[in-house]
C-alpha cells in the first residue's frame, strides 16, 4: 500500500501494481462493443489526438484512502504561453468546476486539465497554480486560471481527510504520456462509482475519414454517475437487477411506494457525476467546440445516464490545432483557417460515439474496490457477454 507521504517518483511504482490486477480486463472492443460509425485511432484513446498527454496519480491507503488525480495536458509546449482554444457545456450543474467562467469568457484554456475528488479541487488548483508559474518563461505571470473538474468519491473514499496533495497533483502531470491510457480504478477514478458498480477513467476516440477532414477527437471521463445502464441498446441494468428507481428486493417491483425501499440512495436516484474531457486536433474555434462539448454530455444518455438533481454533468473541450492557439500577449491581428460550422457535424457524431465507448471502457475495465465506507464491485464480464448477446449486440 501506498502513503501519501511519500516522493512522487515512489506514486508510479504503486500505479503500475494496479494496472498489474487491471490487465486482464477486457476493453469494449475486446468484447465485440464497437459504438457508431467512424474508426477508433490507433491507441483507442484520448491521447490519439497528437501532442495530447495523460498522467496518473492513484492514492490507495489502508482501508479508507480510495482517489487520486488524473492530469490532462493539451500539448507539449508551455499551455500558458500558448492557449488552446475550449469550451465548457454543462448538462446539470451541481458540481465544481474551477476555471469555467474564464473559459465562457475567453475562449482558452492555458493550464493542464486536472480531475480529482470534489474536497480536493482547491488543492489541486494550487498544483496546476505552482506548476504553470514554475515554467521557463512564466517568470511574471500573475494571474493564472487553473482547470480542475472533480466527481464525489465520498462512498468509498475518505473523502474529509483531504488526501490529495500538491505533490500528487505535480506527479501526475511529469508522469503524462502519451501512450495507451490506463483506465478504471486508477487516477482520479480510484474511488468512484457508475451504475452501481465500480467505475473510474474511460477513454476512446474516432478518427473522420478523409473527406470529412482525417481530423481525429478523443474523450476521456471520470464516470461516477447513475441510471440505467444500456449498453449498444441492451438493458444490461435491469438484466443485472441493479439500476436507479429499482426496487431493493425481487418482488418489490409491483408494490406500493411505501413498501419500496431504496438498497442505495445515490443508486436509488441516480445521483453522482461525470466529467468528461474532449481533445481534437480539427481547427474549431470556442463556439463549436462548446456545441461539440454538449454532444459529449449527449452521449452519456446513449448509456442511460439520468442526470439526475445531484449529479455534475460536465465537457470540456478544447481543440490542439496551432490555427486557433493564444499567443499570451500578443493582440496583433492574424489570418487563420477555421472549419466552418457546417463542417462540424462528423465530429459531433465523432464526440457522441467516443463518449459512449469510454462510458463503458470505464466499467470493463474497473476493478473491484473495498474500503472501509463501502465495496463497488467490478461489472462482472461474463454476464454482461450473456446479456450483450442474448440481445443480439454481439456474437
Amino acid at each position: 500500500m501506498m502513503r501519501t507521504s511519500l516522493l512522487p517518483s515512489l506514486l508510479v511504482a504503486c500505479f503500475l501494481v494496479t494496472m498489474d490486477a487491471q490487465s486482464a480486463r477486457p476493453r469494449a472492443r475486446e468484447i465485440g462493443l464497437s459504438p457508431g460509425v467512424f474508426p477508433p485511432g490507433p491507441l483507442n484513446a484520448i491521447t490519439d489526438v497528437g501532442g495530447v498527454k495523460v498522467g496518473h496519480v492513484t492514492l490507495t491507503e489502508g482501508d479508507s484512502i480510495r482517489t487520486g488525480v488524473t492530469a490532462i495536458v493539451p500539448h507539449g509546449g508551455n499551455v500558458f504561453q500558448e492557449k488552446v482554444a475550449g469550451a465548457v457545456f454543462v448538462g446539470n450543474a451541481f458540481g465544481k468546476l474551477a476555471g469555467s467562467t474564464q473559459i465562457e469568457e475567453l475562449g482558452t484554456i492555458e493550464t493542464p486539465i486536472a480531475l480529482t475528488n470534489t474536497l480536493s479541487v482547491g488543492t489541486v488548483v494550487e498544483g496546476l497554480v505552482r506548476y504553470t508559474v514554475a515554467q521557463p518563461g512564466n517568470e511574471n505571470v500573475r494571474s493564472v486560471n487553473a482547470v480542475v473538474g472533480e466527481t464525489n468519491d465520498g462512498g468509498l473514499n475518505d473523502i474529509r481527510g483531504l488526501h490529495v496533495k500538491v505533490e500528487h497533483v505535480l506527479a501526475a502531470i511529469k508522469n503524462a504520456s502519451g501512450r495507451a491510457v490506463p483506465e478504471g480504478s486508477v487516477g482520479a477514478g480510484t474511488g468512484t462509482r457508475c451504475y452501481g458498480w465500480k467505475g473510474g477513467i474511460g477513454t476512446a476516440s474516432r478518427v473522420l475519414p478523409e473527406r470529412y477532414g482525417r481530423y481525429t477527437l478523443g474523450v476521456l471521463v471520470q464516470t461516477n454517475f447513475g441510471g440505467v445502464l444500456t449498453i449498444g441498446g441492451a438493458p444490461v441494468g435491469k438484466e443485472l437487477g441493479r439500476y436507479s428507481f429499482s426496487a431493493s428486493t425481487p418482488g418489490d417491483e409491483g408494490a406500493g411506494p411505501s413498501t419500496i425501499r431504496p438498497r442505495d440512495p445515490h443508486e436509488e436516484l441516480g445521483a453522482g457525476s461525470c466529467m468528461i474531457v474532449v481533445a481534437t486536433d480539427a481547427p474549431v474555434d470556442a463556439r463549436d467546440l462548446k456545441r461539440i462539448a454538449a454532444r459529449a454530455v449527449f452521449g452519456l444518455g446513449r448509456t442511460g445516464s439520468s442526470y439526475g438533481n445531484g449529479s455534475g454533468d460536465f465537457a470540456i473541450a478544447f481543440t490542439t490545432s496551432p490555427e486557433l492557439r493564444q499567443r499570451f500577449g500578443d493582440s496583433k491581428p492574424r489570418t487563420r483557417a477555421i472549419l466552418p460550422p457546417d463542417g462540424v457535424s462528423p465530429l459531433f457524431q465523432a464526440a457522441l460515439e467516443a463518449t459512449e465507448e469510454a462510458v463503458y471502457n470505464s466499467l470493463l475495465q474497473a476493478t473491484t474496490v473495498k474500503s472501509r465506507e463501502a465495496t463497488a464491485e467490478a461489472i462482472p464480464i461474463d454476464r454482461v457477454r450473456e446479456i450483450l448477446k442474448k440481445y443480439g449486440v454481439i456474437k
